[in-house]
């Protein structure tokens, strides 16, 4: 009766998660389904066709704008890993007057949503002449993505027992080597987590994109994707085809650093 009652509750997890499996993936097989069909086709409900593929990069500079989001993203993760690791650092291994303040305010910056700022920083942005510039959109997403690194690296090393720092002072190494040299090492998982939540959500950004670069040679894939419609009609299959494109990056990213993000969010955020 045991044995049967342990296989009745496996098969009874098995269907849910085979239900949220079907869940999850219907979304992306409707895409690639509707992404091989025409406009015509699509209305129909039938047929498969390449025209969207081909009317895609007919319509769009998809290449282009593929490497406008790389370079957007990955200098902003760059920038945001840069500043959370060292303020992470320092809050929790180093001791300064106003740390505990500093460290209030930067948690204060995690609950201001980004529709309450985006007019100052677009006027902010404008008068510094970087509209339709990489370093515009590039300062945003950092400057919306630190308090969040900060938050999660400060919790992490935390976590990593103070008798490493003193011993290492004890050796001679200054602050700056035992960051290099034992912090970071220790911290790969956390890094991995920041940098891998960061560029799947600035990847997929519109507004900030949409803002602040506007201009056909300096758009991101999915500002492109945002402009394809016109007066009467939207080509949903387009669209389709041109959103597994964009989906694809984040996706391989995350299946790439799954078991680094995993780690990272277990051991990080339970220390």
């Amino acid at each position: 009766m045991a044995r049967a009652g342990r296989r009745l509750q496996r098969l009874a997890i098995f269907a849910i998660l085979s239900v949220a499996v079907v869940v999850m993936l219907f979304p992306f097989a409707y895409m690639l389904l509707t992404s091989f069909r025409s406009y015509d086709q699509f209305l129909a409900g039938s047929g498969f066709s390449l025209d969207s593929w081909q009317g895609l990069f007919d319509e769009l500079p998809v290449v282009q704008q593929m490497i406008n989001s790389a370079i957007v993203t990955g200098s902003s993760v760059a920038l945001i890993l840069f500043a959370s690791t060292t303020a992470g650092y320092a809050f929790a291994k180093l001791r300064f007057p106003v740390a505990p303040l500093l460290f209030v305010g930067i948690l204060a910056g995690m609950m201001i949503p980004v529709q309450s700022i985006i007019i100052p920083e677009f006027v902010n942005i404008a008068n510094a002449g970087l509209i339709n510039q990489y370093p515009g959109p590039i300062l945003v997403y950092a400057a919306l993505g630190i308090p969040f690194g900060t938050y999660l690296m400060t919790t992490y090393f935390r976590g990593v027992p103070t008798e490493l720092v003193e011993a290492s002072l004890m050796d001679g190494a200054s602050y700056r080597q035992i960051f290099i040299g034992v912090m970071v090492p220790l911290a790969v998982p956390a890094i991995v987590t920041v940098a891998v939540l960061q560029f799947i959500q600035i990847w997929g950004d519109l507004l900030i994109g949409l803002l602040f670069l506007n201009q056909p040679d300096v758009r991101t894939i999915t500002v492109g994707l945002a402009t394809l419609q016109s007066a009467r009609i939207i080509p949903v299959p387009m669209i389709m085809a041109g959103s597994i494109l964009s989906l694809l990056p984040a996706v391989i990213v995350y299946l790439f650093f799954q078991r680094q993000l995993i780690a990272g969010l277990t051991m990080g955020m339970g220390k």
